[in-house]
């Protein structure tokens, strides 16, 4: 599945494995579901050493931002209706022009479903574990205005970067922010919370168009 927002790309893909972590096995309690991402070396300026390269681990931001993938995916899918089975996706920047994160989850979370399709075609699905989509976006203030996914530019020189997730009702999930300069009013963060709902409602319409799914249909 490739996953674009403006200038930025992300690869998301999910592979499957016949087990489960070791901290899970033999407890028959379902499947499991977990995430990695990765930035691509010229995905940007200037060139990033590929992960592993240098003989370092990845880097902090790398592994915070799987984290949020695999958090905001696990709060969508009941684990215990998989079989003792482990999704990996992966989620890999070809293109970064801000929001690459938010890229990620609304690009897994269809990339997710079609594996579930699949495992279903297999008849190795009890019941259909999948509560909704997820859909995620970027907002901030610049110069004191509301932005709706911040591209680079606008996110290097925002005041305040929010990140937000929503499951398919439009509750939060996630929300994520910074007061990069000074702080910032709840009126302020009310009216980005209300820009982040209604762009993740369209991002959730787009999720159903690209898989062929009804309005109606989570």
């Amino acid at each position: 599945m490739l996953a674009e927002c403006g200038n930025t790309r992300v690869l998301c893909t999910v592979s499957i494995q016949d087990q489960v972590p070791m901290w899970m096995a033999n407890r028959h309690a379902g499947g499991w579901l977990t995430a990695e991402y990765a930035m691509l070396p010229g995905a940007g300026q200037p060139r990033k050493p590929r992960d592993g390269r240098t003989g370092r681990p990845p880097d902090g931001r790398s592994l915070e931002i799987q984290r949020l993938i695999g958090r905001s995916l696990r709060s969508a899918i009941d684990l215990s209706q998989l079989p003792e089975l482990t999704l990996w996706v992966d989620c890999d920047v070809i293109s970064a022009d801000g929001g690459t994160r938010t890229t990620a989850i609304n690009g897994a979370a269809v990339a997710l479903y079609d594996a579930l399709l699949w495992l279903e075609e297999q008849r190795k699905l009890p019941n259909w574990p999948l509560r909704g989509l997820v859909a995620a976006i970027s907002v901030g203030l610049v110069d004191g205005e509301a932005l709706c996914d911040l591209d680079y530019r606008e996110d290097s020189s925002a005041d305040v970067d929010l990140n937000v997730v929503t499951s398919s009702s439009g509750n939060f999930i996630e929300i994520q922010g910074t007061a990069e300069k000074k702080p910032f009013s709840n009126e302020q963060l009310q009216t980005m919370l209300a820009q982040a709902g209604d762009a993740c409602a369209e991002i959730r319409r787009l999720q159903k168009e690209a898989l062929g799914l009804t309005e109606n249909q989570n």
